[in-house]
């Protein structure tokens, strides 16, 4: 109806069906392939290669700016999402189901990134400055609640069927061939919600005509090592935790870990997790609309990393009761929610000015360089250190991102809200 409302009924949805796809492909592919008999070694390092897509993403995001409608870009790039994830549903039960899997997977993966170039291409171009600081934060939870919807109602699922079959492959074929179904139904809603017609060009967007110009204009921005090397370490301890968190929740105790069932899992993050990042969320994005990035910066950050003790100490003494798991969880969600509305606020400040839609994606191809390398080697380290040295670990390496962002320069008032 009214043209003010218009944001609230496609950013969402339209969010949602970027974290939807990512999540299913970084995270829950971890608890699939550990439920299926593969070790956390060849899980770290073969599903870290997933992350590739999205580092190299900026060498084809000019030419998504070039070609076509950002619209019909990122509406032809779900459906090729959810036709892949029912082929993996399908290609679970068979004898090479690992590596066939990951194939599949990593075209999902380039589907889901190119995605992520027209959708943020898109709000960025439909939204003036003060309305992107404002719904940043709705952005970033609807983004995060789709991953808590991998992580919390699609695992749930796949521990319900594991217990139903009696067959974790017959379970897990199910799942991911409901989660194809999830992704075509929105994928039609995307269709019919967003606006039907291209936005107009912006200006400087000419520039991006020239592929050489559009890197190299990023490569000069003032303090750009430093923006680089912030941008790599910031996730330089959240990269290793995303990796062996799942494990170090399943695994039994005598193992190190805190033998929940994969039921469990999906409680605990579909539950009181999905609602601590949704409110954490929705209040990082008031205040830096509200007081602007500069006011926030250092205590958001910390709000996103100090809730790893928790983890460490979970691993330590392993507390019978499950009120404690919840604890930490509840904290490490609303932190993140709070905490990352920052991060992603600093890299529309980077990508800020000519070509903007590709020097975003140039900023968040570095950002998945630093969650791809790390994690990698998570399980590798893991295995070495044990559960608990590990989170002692994992804290330590939230430290370099947090030194180098005393450092960045930016308006202080960055995002806040204007009368």
């Amino acid at each position: 109806m009214k043209a003010d409302n218009r944001p609230w009924y496609w950013i969402p949805v339209l969010n949602f069906a970027s974290g939807f796809p990512y999540v299913i492909i970084i995270s829950v592919s971890v608890l699939m392939y550990k439920n299926l008999g593969i070790s956390n070694e060849d899980i770290g390092f073969y599903t870290s290669w997933l992350y590739l897509p999205w580092v190299i993403k900026p060498l084809w995001s000019p030419f998504i700016d070039l070609y076509g409608t950002k619209r019909n870009w990122f509406i032809a790039m779900q459906l090729l999402i959810s036709i892949a994830f029912l082929i993996v549903g399908f290609i679970i039960p068979t004898s090479h189901f690992f590596i066939l899997s990951l194939a599949v997977f990593w075209v999902a993966a380039f589907a889901s990134a190119s995605n992520d170039v027209a959708s943020d291409g898109f709000y960025m171009l439909a939204l003036e400055k003060e309305q992107q600081s404002f719904f940043l934060g709705i952005r970033s939870t609807f983004y995060r609640a789709s991953m808590l919807t991998g992580n919390g109602l699609i695992i749930l699922l796949a521990g319900y069927l594991e217990h139903r079959f009696g067959n974790n492959q017959q379970a897990w074929s199910y799942t991911m061939i409901f989660v194809g179904v999830v992704m075509t139904i929105l994928t039609v809603y995307n269709y019919f919600a967003t606006p039907k017609a291209e936005l107009p060009i912006a200006v400087g967007q000419e520039e991006e005509k020239n592929f050489s110009k559009v890197f190299i204009s990023f490569f000069k921005k003032k303090q750009i090592v430093l923006i680089l090397s912030f941008i790599l370490l910031f996730r330089l301890g959240e990269s290793q935790l995303l990796k062996m968190l799942t494990p170090f929740l399943v695994d039994p105790i005598n193992q190190g870990g805190m033998g929940l069932q994969t039921e469990d899992v999906g409680i605990i993050y579909g539950t009181f997790g999905l609602i601590a990042l949704t409110i954490g969320g929705i209040l990082g994005g008031i205040a830096i609309s509200r007081d602007g990035l500069g006011k926030w910066m250092l205590p958001m950050i910390l709000a996103m990393h100090l809730p790893i003790i928790g983890f460490v100490l979970l691993s330590h003494f392993h507390p019978s009761s499950v009120i404690y798991i919840y604890l930490t969880v509840i904290a490490e969600q609303f932190g993140y929610g709070f905490g990352f509305a920052a991060f992603m606020m600093y890299l529309i400040y980077v990508a800020d000015g000519e070509s903007k839609t590709s020097h975003y994606s140039i900023a968040t191809g570095f950002m998945a360089l630093g969650m791809m390398l790390p994690g990698m080697v998570s399980g590798y380290i893991q295995e070495y250190l044990g559960y608990g040295n590990f989170f002692i670990w994992v804290f330590i390496a939230t430290i370099p991102g947090l030194i180098l962002s005393r450092f960045l320069l930016f308006p202080k008032d960055f995002g806040k809200k204007t009368t």
